[in-house]
């Protein structure tokens, strides 16, 4: 079957690039890397590139990436801390009603400050939602949350003045998750105005009388048939357990609460077979051998 040739991506490589030869920006700019410089020289992106460390294909910059990522879906940065020991989450991922729940200021300022935790912790991606009533409003927003890290991607509602601020972000080149997702033309949307990703509430469909579980995989179906590997991803929100992570076959990125990771370590027969493990070890010498 003949599948539609995915729309440009940018991987987040280029967009770096982009933002210090184009805007300059945030604390990544600062770094003294050799990237710095990158647009000093004449020529075309293209001749710059290196297929096998950014995935191009056929023209296309993309990530070329289609294994696991998980996000923590909380702003309370002592759960940050504690699971980024795990090596478990790609990144975190935050909104306004987030932020009120963890009692985190909605400004920039305190963007920033999250997301100088946030990186400090190694964590490849922060994602930031930009708030105002109007396109002009969250453009703004999303360029104030663009400059304070290259590693940030600007969350949008996915209604109609959120389409517009993503329009002007992705022209800009920045990578953009399109939220509150709850119907699969919202995913034919988010496609075509370019975005990195898409979130579509499971939790949230399943509440309002869908089957959130079989919404997402038909979701996902969209995705895999308009996109080559590495384009646009599910970010798929809203799990009110670990084991609809399991139902959610050929979806590979999630965002979970910090009470449903939890969940992730809490099989009761594994815990009570490590004790086991350890017991035996101790019988047989593990605490004599150090």
């Amino acid at each position: 079957m003949h599948r539609p040739a995915a729309p440009l991506r940018h991987s987040a490589q280029q967009v770096r690039w982009q933002r210090r030869a184009g805007r300059g920006g945030g604390p990544a700019e600062s770094s003294g890397s050799d990237e710095e410089d990158f647009f000093q020289e004449e020529g075309s992106m293209e001749e710059f590139y290196d297929a096998d460390d950014v995935g191009y294909e056929e023209g296309r910059p993309g990530d070329g990436d289609s294994e696991m990522r998980l996000y923590l879906d909380s702003a309370n940065v002592k759960e940050w801390e504690m699971w980024a020991e795990t090596g478990l989450f790609y990144g975190f991922t935050t909104n306004p009603t987030i932020l009120k729940r963890d009692d985190v200021s909605c400004n920039i300022a305190s963007m920033r400050h999250l997301a100088r935790e946030a990186f400090a912790l190694k964590v490849e991606e922060l994602q930031l939602q930009a708030w105002g009533a109007t396109a002009a409003e969250m453009y703004s927003c999303g360029l104030d949350l663009m400059d304070i890290d290259s590693r940030i991607l600007v969350k949008l509602p996915v209604t109609l003045e959120g389409a517009k601020a993503a329009a002007k972000l992705v022209a800009d080149g920045a990578p953009v998750t399109m939220t509150g997702v709850y119907a699969a033309h919202q995913v034919v949307t988010s496609l075509a105005l370019g975005a990195a990703y898409a979130a579509p509430y499971v939790g949230r469909m399943t509440d309002a009388g869908k089957n959130g579980i079989e919404e997402v995989i038909r979701m996902q179906e969209v995705v895999d048939q308009c996109t080559e590997e590495g384009g646009m991803r599910l970010l798929v929100a809203s799990i009110r357990s670990a084991d609809e992570i399991a139902e959610l076959a050929g979806c590979n990125t999630f965002t979970i609460s910090p009470a449903v990771a939890r969940q992730l370590f809490d099989v009761g027969l594994t815990n009570d077979a490590a004790v086991v493990f350890q017991q035996h070890a101790n019988e047989m010498g593990a605490k004599d051998s150090s």
